[in-house]
């Protein structure tokens, strides 16, 4: 198949998820072609399957700001016709959604499919915004398929939006080839080098991750025993994280990596992963964490009960639990194995549930019967 896919480049879930699932695409053989503003922070141009196509947006006096979405659509055509695509898979609905179904409209005769996969912040956040809500119901309810990342997504959706329409749930996913627990830990001295404990956490760094949360619970741990946090990922909140690291005196024990491409080279370095977010639609890096052999501690919202099973690979608090999440996380550092059996588990549980192996010819499944469904349409 020929495959359109547009996400956000930036550093967060839907654009690495988009991403991911591209190349995996890629190596099945199918013909994927990115279409964005910016190229997407992990995606890899090696593969000969796989191309990119930079939306250009014109800059004009009178418009306060640029029109991406109209630009999106006219370059979703331009892709289409001059590599034949079978179909567009768009990532978040606000505004690829809308561009793809505008793409579809201006493409007639011929009907060019879109999908639209929903992650979390898109109907929780903004599509649920008034301002948004009717179109991002139009265009969920004119795509050719739509699929949530979570069985608690699809139903926030159908609740928030009053959804007439069938929504596939495919979990997000990871190759467990890639992500896996590096033989060599020789890394692990440039942060703990007399062999503390290693705690670690993932994200944009925007204001719902609660990256702050990460370091109160890494200073009551501290309180406790010796231990170090390595931050990775970079958004918003980095200089009041920043600055709270300071205030408590941790500076020597908390590093900034900033944002990272391969971030599976550094999850299996860390003892326990921390995931306090307010709102979580899946929980994709406890996901990378958990297939590097990693406990995780997170809070018990969203998608992330499908993702941890407290006390099995991982321990759930509620948001903003600092002393619950610090109690587990002491609890698993004071081990004698420093929480690797539990770690152990976790890659079992990711395997078994969210390799890629097994979840992108989920998504092959689901283009094939949009595709056929469309031709059924249109004849």
């Amino acid at each position: 198949m020929k495959i359109g896919i547009t996400c956000y480049p930036t550093y967060g879930g839907s654009g690495v998820v988009a991403t991911e699932l591209g190349m995996e695409l890629a190596a099945r053989g199918h013909e994927i072609h990115f279409i964005a503003y910016a190229m997407p922070t992990r995606l890899n141009l090696s593969n000969d399957h796989i191309f990119f196509h930079e939306v250009e947006v014109t800059t004009y006096p009178l418009f306060d700001h640029p029109p991406y979405t109209l630009a999106l659509a006219v370059k979703m055509v331009e892709v289409a016709e001059s590599a034949s695509l079978d179909l567009l898979h768009v990532h978040y609905a606000i505004p690829h959604s809308v561009s793809a179904l505008l793409a579809r409209s201006m493409m007639a005769p011929r009907r060019l499919p879109f999908i639209t996969t929903l992650h979390g912040t898109d109907i929780t956040l903004v599509g649920s915004d008034r301002s948004y809500l009717p179109v991002t119901r139009f265009s969920i309810e004119q795509s050719d398929g739509v699929t949530a990342i979570s069985n608690y997504l699809r139903e926030e959706t159908i609740r928030e939006f009053d959804i007439h329409r069938p929504i596939e749930v495919i979990r997000n996913f990871v190759n467990c080839d890639l992500y896996c627990r590096p033989k060599d830990q020789r890394r692990r001295s440039e942060w703990a080098p007399n062999g503390e404990p290693i705690l670690m956490h993932l994200s944009n760094f925007r204001p719902v991750k609660r990256v702050s949360d990460a370091v109160e619970i890494f200073a009551l741990v501290r309180e406790k025993m010796s231990a170090k946090l390595v931050l990775i990922g970079d958004g918003p909140d980095h200089g009041a994280v920043e600055h709270l690291v300071r205030q408590k005196k941790l500076g020597c024990d908390v590093f900034f990596l900033g944002k990272q491409g391969r971030v599976q080279d550094l999850l299996g370095l860390a003892d326990l992963f921390l995931l306090p977010s307010d709102l979580e639609s899946f929980g994709l890096a406890a996901l990378e964490a958990m297939a590097c052999e990693v406990p995780v501690i997170a809070t018990n919202v969203g998608g992330v009960p499908e993702v941890v099973t407290h006390g099995v690979d991982g321990y759930l608090v509620a948001p903003r639990d600092v002393a619950a999440a610090a109690k587990y996380a002491i609890q698993i550092l004071s081990r004698a194995d420093r929480g690797r059996e539990m770690g152990q588990q976790a890659r079992i549980d990711a395997r078994k549930k969210f390799c890629s192996n097994d979840v992108i010819p989920l998504y092959e499944a689901y283009y094939r019967k949009v595709l056929e469904n469309s031709a059924a349409a249109s004849a």
